[in-house]
């Protein structure tokens, strides 16, 4: 398999890394096959314990590939936009956008491929066919999928160059006083927490424009747009100034009195040229059930 890694991924042991896409595989036979020669990075072989970058192209030789297979699951996808190239879906809050190591069922690749079959893009491996970009587990809203490998390549130039709009809504913590205003600071994985990230000097610049509009006694219900598209950027640059999203208990929210699954945080419009052509295609969703709810109670209180 052939994989180019995103920021996602960036910093990464190889090992761990290639331990994720290959979950039927041990730790110890992937460091193995990685001493073997079978995994290189950019042509050359690495240490299990090389750390990823962004654009790095990975050759990973599986012999076990019979034993790699993902389920196909008939779960019902929310299709809001699709060609002949791409489609862009409304991701509920609760499902894993990919299988993991400890996760293999019940995710959107398992729905996607039980749909389209091979008619997805295989740029990122087997594991995230079509996949393009990411939203958390409890992040809803909209999501681009790559029907082909062509079409991949042109959608993820346009997320590299930040010609892509995506909007998200999101309900925080506290009472924003600027009706708008930009968050830039860099953002780099938690170096004490690797499942978290963190604002860090040497950081990846990270930019977030910031619109209020609705304030509560104890709470802002805001629009949020990413110039970049960082790991948990949102999250991060709400809890670094003190306005963590409501109930996203991993950047210190804590849970609100309106129970919802962690984060209420939606990626609601997205905005994009549609592929090998100058369209511009813009999509727009209604608020979800979590943000509909908190808004409901805050209202009324």
């Amino acid at each position: 398999m052939i994989i180019f890694i995103d920021e996602n991924d960036e910093n990464k042991r190889l090992d761990s890394y290639l331990a994720e896409i290959t979950p039927d595989l041990s730790r110890s036979k992937i460091q193995s096959l990685i001493k073997s020669g079978n995994a290189k990075i950019n042509n050359t072989v690495k240490k299990p314990s090389y750390l990823l970058k962004e654009n790095d192209k990975v050759e990973f030789e599986v012999q076990e590939q019979e034993d790699l297979s993902i389920k196909l699951q008939n779960i019902p996808i929310n299709i809001i936009y699709e060609d002949e190239n791409m489609l862009v879906v409304n991701k509920p809050s609760g499902m894993l956008t990919h299988p993991t190591t400890i996760e293999r069922e019940n995710t959107l690749v398992n729905a996607l491929l039980y749909k389209f079959g091979e008619n997805l893009s295989d740029i990122n491996g087997e594991f995230r066919r079509g996949i393009l970009h990411r939203l958390d587990r409890n992040t809803s809203g909209l999501l681009m999928i790559a029907k082909n490998n062509k079409a991949h390549e042109f959608l993820a130039n346009q997320i590299k160059e930040h010609t892509i709009t995506k909007k998200y809504h999101a309900i925080v913590k506290g009472v924003i006083k600027e009706n708008e205003f930009e968050i830039n600071l860099p953002i780099g994985r938690n170096p004490t927490q690797p499942h978290k990230m963190a604002v860090r000097e040497d950081g990846k610049e990270s930019l977030t424009r910031v619109k209020v509009l609705e304030r509560f006694k104890e709470h802002t219900y805001i629009e949020l747009n990413l110039i970049t598209g960082r790991t948990h950027q949102i999250r991060v640059h709400m809890s670094n100034i003190k306005h963590p999203v409501y109930n996203d208990t991993l950047y210190g929210a804590g849970v609100g009195k309106v129970k919802t699954e962690e984060q209420v945080l939606q990626s609601y419009f997205l905005s994009f040229t549609k592929p090998f052509g100058n369209e511009i295609i813009e999509l727009q969703i209604e608020p979800d059930e979590k943000i509909n709810k908190v808004l409901k109670y805050l209202r009324a209180n």
